[in-house]
């Protein structure tokens, strides 16, 4: 038998079941592939191509048009099945002519409706006559007041993880990749942008892209708004509303240089172009990597580039995530473990190691922190989320767990042989959707029979199925923070703040020393605090939010405007959970988070709202 054989049937077998010894590798991983978030039955008829034509309608907040669904009908006599949540569909056309009957199931909690249509024998597409509803949670329609211009409205679409499905008819699940076109007619004075190539406004008025390499269908996106353009390099730009753009323009230039970084790490950027568009700040997420076209939030631009590792995260994406997709929900960690791999090697090739170090010792301070909250089932990397939503699943596991069992297979067999394997993954890969067992085959395959020392060292049971962290995840250590921890002693020992050795601290500096404060702070200590280094005062997003949550737990008042303010300015859920959180451990706490709560609620994507509202007990008496 094989070394590959060897090592992985008696795994599979083990965790899947005994039909998996009877299989070759690869079989047994594909499988197991079936995606329990979809209602799609794409291995009867498969969606190839979307072609839409919508129409946005910003003061009744619905798009209108049409989705022509191109076919792979792999059983003649199947129906195809799509998935859909709060679709008004009020018509079905088949390709060879003639209505096509098709029926709206009950809607599910998780996945929402199945929809059936029936096909006629000669169907090779259908088009599907619908308009979204105010249940597209996808889709974030914004006053113009909660924009930084404050003169036009704003709608962004947000689809992962299984939201696409609210304002678009498909087959919705990552494993289902497919081509798309779109023509887009919004209001006069408003630029669309999509996921995909710009392919011009026409005579009509219409905006017109396309997109011609598969991707999964929550990476089609849409924003539409009060934007403008600028160029970093001939492949590289900004887009972002007028007042915001020369700024973003100013602290992104390193993009391009990020790319190439990228390029010479593991291979070519093969979508063309990469460009950003900073959204407005109800964006729930840090950025969300749509091909072509990086969603960002605000709270990136801090002034001095120190947060731009969040673009070298997106742009990573562009091979792990894009280029190679996980191919369920419960495979996320192949495309975030991936990504945070990637983007430390750039930001190392970018900013020098000591930067790549200091980030590296935060985010594991960050994992540890949210594996002691976690249930067990959520700290296993390749977690089970039968009966789940897939967001239960979203945590710093599989962003930082992941990269580092990625770390410690780089430790074990050398960064050249490493990089050589991820190399062949990707590429071996492109435009593909995979599972955690196919990793597996390939790892074993390309990589650990070559280097048996560094595989009997590797415990993949440990690693992908058991919750925690392996004993023999990497640590790194910075110098810059060893100093930082050095301050801190200082102030703990009663130097003044204004004669700790502060100059030069980057944002990573501060955050450390944020997080290592004692627990319990005197209002005059905090009070010193914020009179030497004015945390209230920051405009820095991710010191001013850890500040904020400090303030919160000690009750330092001076900082509750400042909590208030922000609360309603900014979306992103990274700092919306932590700080809620914290207020709502105290029963006063409690009610002045739901008193901003309420007036901010309006302002939050159902990303985030759908976590807040749990964290708030919303759904109960207020």
């Amino acid at each position: 038998m094989s070394r590959p054989a060897a090592l992985l049937l008696p795994l599979l077998t083990a965790l899947f079941g005994s039909a998996c010894a009877t299989m070759s590798n690869a079989t047994a991983a594909r499988a197991i592939a079936r995606d329990p978030h979809s209602h799609a039955e794409p291995e009867r008829v498969r969606v190839k191509h979307v072609a839409l034509d919508l129409t946005l309608d910003f003061g009744a907040r619905r798009a209108e048009g049409t989705a022509r669904l191109e076919l792979e009908r792999r059983d003649a006599a199947a129906p195809l099945v799509l998935d859909a949540v709060a679709l008004d569909i009020t018509a079905v056309m088949g390709s060879s002519g003639g209505a096509r009957r098709f029926k709206v199931g009950e809607a599910d909690p998780t996945r929402g409706s199945r929809l059936e249509i029936e096909l006629s024998p000669r169907d090779t597409a259908v088009i599907v006559h619908y308009r979204t509803t105010e249940g597209a949670q996808a889709m974030q329609w914004l006053e113009p007041e909660q924009t930084a211009g404050g003169k036009q409205p704003f709608l962004f679409t947000q689809g992962q993880s299984i939201l696409t499905r609210s304002w678009i008819p498909l087959q919705d699940s990552p494993g289902v990749r497919v081509t798309y076109e779109a023509t887009i007619r919004a209001p006069a004075g408003l630029v669309a942008v999509m996921s995909a190539e710009q392919l011009g406004r026409g005579a009509d008025g219409a905006w017109r892209f396309g997109m011609s390499e598969p991707i999964p269908p929550y990476l089609i996106a849409l924003a539409c708004g009060e934007l403008e353009f600028r160029a970093i390099s001939s492949r590289t730009g900004v887009w972002a509303e007028p007042s915001v753009v020369g700024l973003a323009r100013e602290e992104l230039d390193d993009t391009e240089r990020m790319v190439q970084h990228a390029e010479a790490l593991f291979g070519p950027y093969r979508w063309g172009r990469y460009d950003l568009i900073v959204l407005p700040p109800s964006f729930p997420f840090g950025g969300m990597e749509n091909p072509r076209l990086t969603f960002a939030t605000p709270t990136i631009l801090a002034g001095d580039r120190s947060l731009v590792g969040l673009v070298a995260h997106e742009l990573a994406h562009s091979w792990s995530g894009n280029l190679v997709t996980n191919a369920t929900w419960r495979d996320f960690w192949l495309n975030e473990g991936f990504t945070v791999y990637f983007e430390q090697r750039i930001m190392e090739r970018v900013f020098g190691a000591e930067r790549s170090a200091m980030e590296k010792v935060l985010a594991r301070r960050d994992l540890e922190l949210e594996l002691a909250e976690l249930a067990p089932w959520q700290q296993v990397l390749h977690c089970d989320l039968a009966g789940h939503h897939p967001d239960d699943g979203f945590s710093a596991v599989p962003y930082e767990k992941g990269a580092l069992f990625l770390r410690r297979i780089e430790q074990l067999v050398g960064r050249d042989e490493f990089d050589r394997f991820l190399r062949g993954w990707f590429d071996g890969h492109a435009f593909e959707s995979v599972t955690t067992e196919e990793f597996l085959v390939s790892l074993d395959r390309e990589l650990l029979a070559r280097h048996p020392e560094a595989a009997a060292q590797l415990d993949l049971q440990a690693w992908l199925y058991a919750p925690g962290l392996p004993s023999d995840a990497p640590r790194t250590q910075s110098t810059l923070l060893a100093a930082v921890d050095r301050e801190v002693e200082r102030w703990n020992g009663q130097t003044k703040a204004s004669e700790l050795d502060t100059h030069g601290w980057v944002t990573q500096q501060w955050l450390r020393f944020l997080d290592a404060l004692p627990d319990e702070l005197h209002v005059t200590q905090l009070a010193e605090l914020d009179r030497t280094f004015r945390f209230t005062q920051s405009g820095n997003s991710e010191i001013l939010c850890a500040w904020l949550v400090i303030c919160a737990h000690n009750r330092y008042t001076a900082a509750d405007k400042a909590t208030a303010e922000f609360l309603l300015r900014v979306g992103r859920r990274k700092f919306l959970k932590p700080l809620y959180a914290e207020l709502a451990k105290t029963p006063g706490g409690l009610r002045r988070a739901k008193e901003i709560y309420l007036m901010a609620r309006p302002r939050y994507h159902a990303v985030a709202t759908r976590t807040l509202d749990e964290l708030l007990s919303w759904g109960n008496v207020r």
